[in-house]
Formats: structure tokens, C-alpha cells, sequence
């Protein structure tokens, strides 16, 4: 809300600067917001689709939580969602009056995660291009993918503001701003960055906007629901996977003592008799035996 406020190029300009580390001079919102047709439809809200002076185009998010991922699959889930995301950004500019590829402008997807996506890496400030698998040679700067993890910060707001990065400034202020005992820190990087000290000023404006605060409850109330419905529907397969095991195994239990009974040569009517297995089934494991 703070990024796509009428009032907040300066605001996107200081963070598209920040997070390539290059000179912009405007940054444009485009089509941030679908029309919202169905309840469902209320977390379809792109975080900021924007273009810069030059042509370049953007995609940031702020992944609040984790996906839903596979056990063992280290975010690959949400990795190739922004490599979706970003294909996606990147092809869907015109060609129509570029004169050949290599004049089409490049596209960013980045993500502000408040988790931790890469726990081997030491910055948090990770940024994806396309190289050579031996010796990095860049194929080319098109696209770029850049993972801001708010989860590493806890050393770095300990620094003198001084020494910070505008990057910093801006990852300090998207974590902590809304956390008191931080006021100190995040109120000296608001009186250091233009850019951040207008984002405060509308982030104020923007909680006290009463339009606002219904659509954020209404997709905080989506989000647990959501969310809780998830975590019943997991416990209800647990729980059937647990009953069906059990069931499984019990079956299976009585079908290897009438295969050693078979195997013994008792009589067909007492292994019945002892399993409560029918003939059918005794027969079926004598011939697979």
C-alpha cells in the first residue's frame, strides 16, 4: 500500500536504487491491483510491478512466511516461483519497434522474505543471474532474481547507523518499523533516508485509512483460514494414514501366518477357522507362495 500511494515515487525510487544499486530517476506502477470479482480473489495483489526511467521492469514482494513446501526441498517451491514470476515479467513486454533482443529491457524479481531462504549464505542480500556452470561467465544481465532475507538482521541493526547501507536502511525498516523496541534505530534510518521518512510518513497516513484496514483484515482472516484449514486437512490425512497403517499392517500380519500355516501343511478349514480368512484368499496365497 505504502509502494503503489499516489504520492510515492520518491518512495519506490529510493528502494529500486537501493536494491540494484544504481541511479533512478522515476519509477512508474503498473497494473498493481486486479479488479476483485470473488472473495477468493482478495490475495491476487501484486506487492509493486513497476518500471523505471530506463525501461527496466519490476516485480517486489514481501513473502511474509514460508510456501508450503515439500520436506527436504530447501524453498525449492517458492525458488521456482520467482523464476516463473520473474520468465513470466521478462516475456511479456512488446517486441513491436525494438530493433533486435538485445534492446529489451531488463526485468527484476525481488523478494523481501521475513524467513530464512539460503541458511549457508552469510549476506542477506542474495541476487541470481544467468552464467556459465564452470567459470560464471555472464550469458546475459536480461533478468535477475534478488532475495532480500529479513531474517539475518539481527547483527546488522546492532551496527552504527553510520555505517549502514541504503539497503540496510530500507530491510531495517521493513522489519522493525513496526516493532517497538526498535524505535530507535528504525527513527534514526528514517531521519537518514528522504525515501524511507516519506514511506513512515505514509505508512501513518495509510493505518489510519479506514478502506485500508478492511482489506487487510478481510486477507488477514482469508490468510488463517486459510492457513487453518491447511493444518486440519494435514492432521486428518495423518490421522487416516495412521489408522489405514494399522489397518495394513494387521492384515498383513494374519496373511503371513496363514502363509507359515500353508506352509506347514495344516488343513485349509482350520487355518480359516484360526485367520478368519476366507478360502479364496488362503488359496490366492498358496499359489503366490
Amino acid at each position: 500500500m505504502i509502494m503503489t500511494h499516489p504520492d510515492a515515487e520518491p518512495v519506490r525510487i529510493s528502494l529500486v536504487a537501493a536494491v540494484t544499486k544504481r541511479s533512478v530517476t522515476s519509477v512508474a506502477v503498473r497494473n498493481n491491483e486486479l479488479p476483485v470479482s470473488d472473495m477468493h480473489e482478495k490475495m491476487e495483489r501484486f506487492d509493486l510491478n513497476c518500471v523505471t526511467d530506463d525501461g527496466s521492469q519490476f516485480d517486489v514482494e514481501m513473502q511474509a512466511s514460508p510456501m508450503e513446501e515439500i520436506a527436504g526441498s530447501q524453498h525449492g517451491n517458492l525458488r521456482a516461483r520467482s523464476i516463473y514470476n520473474l520468465a513470466d515479467l521478462h516475456s511479456s513486454q512488446s517486441s513491436k519497434g525494438v530493433s533486435d533482443f538485445s534492446k529489451l529491457a531488463r526485468s527484476y524479481q525481488v523478494m523481501f522474505c521475513d524467513f530464512t531462504v539460503f541458511p549457508k549464505r552469510k549476506g542477506f542480500v542474495n541476487s541470481f543471474s544467468m552464467r556459465h556452470d564452470e567459470d560464471n561467465e555472464l550469458l546475459h544481465n536480461a533478468i535477475q532474481s534478488v532475495f532480500v532475507e529479513l531474517s539475518k538482521l539481527d547483527e546488522i541493526v546492532k551496527r552504527p547507523v553510520a555505517q549502514m547501507t541504503d539497503i540496510e536502511f530500507w530491510s531495517i525498516f521493513l522489519r522493525y518499523a513496526d516493532k517497538p523496541e526498535y524505535r530507535g534505530v528504525v527513527n534514526q534510518v528514517i531521519e537518514r533516508m528522504e525515501g524511507i521518512s516519506m514511506a513512515a510518513e505514509l505508512l501513518m497516513n495509510v493505518s489510519q485509512d479506514e478502506r485500508e484496514r478492511a482489506v487487510l483484515r478481510s486477507r488477514r482472516m482469508y490468510q488463517m483460514d486459510l492457513a487453518s484449514n491447511l493444518n486440519t486437512a494435514e492432521k486428518r490425512g495423518i490421522a487416516q494414514g495412521i489408522t489405514q497403517g494399522i489397518a495394513q499392517g494387521i492384515a498383513q500380519g494374519i496373511a503371513d501366518v496363514a502363509l507359515k500355516m500353508l506352509q506347514k501343511n495344516m488343513p485349509i478349514d482350520q487355518i480359516i477357522e484360526l485367520t478368519g480368512l476366507r478360502s479364496e484368499e488362503i488359496k490366492r496365497l498358496r499359489n503366490a507362495d
